[in-house]
């Protein structure tokens, strides 16, 4: 089976195409404020474009072959798919109900809560993670202590969503090569859609509602999915981590550049604590150049291997 071996220069477009995914997603909470709809309606209608973004994206990527992308997911990509459902429900929901800051804060705990969701299937916890829970309780207490502190209704749907992410995240690094990732987001999508269309309004899907969710659907998600399938596989996990954090600092900024929220002090500071104790967890490990297995009629290889050397190697 080939592989292949990133060359020096594939380190920062790498982290380029990271960043741009994390950019991406950080437009989440400034796209759903500005929907005047029924929260139905914005997990359908959303749920709905990034179907099809993320459709196109297997097709183009799998180069037509859709029907076998979907059946190798197997059953770890159903799991997968499940568990990114819920957490697309969850995280549109929580923001319906606390602000964008306390959503992305929480979110931010996703490295830390793999780690101890790892433990309970026999994986180490380090010293130094148990150390970087610590300080991100720390930072939440602060979080706790603020006058825009989440409500309890806001703050479950934001852990829901983060340890759901949390367990995607171990169930796809215990499987590995067993789960395709973007066959297993549009299946997540299909779920989610229909579960809430049925209690959606679609004639609240017009103008310039149809327009926002056109954007959290194809470019917010579908458009964050591809620049993050070439990104990592050009650079190492741990740097894949440590760049998607962008994404829990930029949401914030831009709903406060936009003079729609303004979160306050104690909450900034919370903030800053818990996402430098997750990187402070998931930089513990230097991380070796990017390998991996590429599956025949790959796109996606094709494009990120534009800066990459082909490496022999037989299983």
């Amino acid at each position: 089976m080939r592989m292949r071996v990133a060359r020096p220069g594939a380190r920062p477009l790498g982290s380029a195409y990271v960043a741009l995914a994390a950019l991406m997603w950080s437009l989440a909470g400034i796209l759903q404020r500005q929907l005047h709809m029924s929260l139905a309606s914005q997990l359908a209608g959303r749920a709905a474009f990034a179907f099809l973004a993320v459709l196109v994206f297997v097709a183009v990527a799998e180069r037509g072959q859709v029907i076998r992308a979907f059946r190798a997911i197997g059953r770890p990509g159903l799991a997968v798919a499940a568990l990114i459902a819920i957490a697309s429900g969850s995280f549109i929901t929580a923001l319906n109900d606390t602000s964008v800051a306390n959503v992305l804060m929480v979110q931010a705990l996703v490295p830390l809560a793999a780690a101890l969701l790892g433990m309970l299937i026999g994986e180490p916890v380090r010293p130094r993670t148990w150390v970087a829970i610590g300080v991100a309780v720390a930072g939440f207490v602060l979080i706790a202590g603020a006058p825009t502190r989440p409500g309890l209704s806001g703050l479950v749907f934001s852990f829901t969503t983060m340890l759901a992410f949390a367990a995607m995240l171990v169930i796809a690094g215990r499987c590995k090569a067993d789960v395709s990732m973007a066959p297993a987001t549009c299946l997540a999508q299909a779920l989610v859609f229909a579960a809430f269309a049925p209690f959606a309004h679609f004639g609240e899907m017009s103008g310039a509602n149809l327009g926002w969710l056109a954007l959290l659907g194809v470019f917010q998600m579908g458009l964050g999915l591809f620049f993050l399938s070439l990104g990592a596989r050009l650079i190492p996990a741990v740097d894949v981590a440590l760049i998607s954090q962008l994404e829990n600092i930029l949401g914030p900024v831009w709903v406060w550049l936009a003079g729609i929220e303004h979160p306050a002090v104690l909450t900034i500071v919370g903030g800053i604590v818990v996402i430098g104790a997750v990187a402070f967890q998931i930089t513990q490990g230097g991380g070796s150049p990017a390998r991996f297995h590429r599956p025949p009629d790959d796109l996606l290889g094709d494009l990120a291997g534009s800066v990459a050397d082909p490496v022999l190697a037989e299983d």
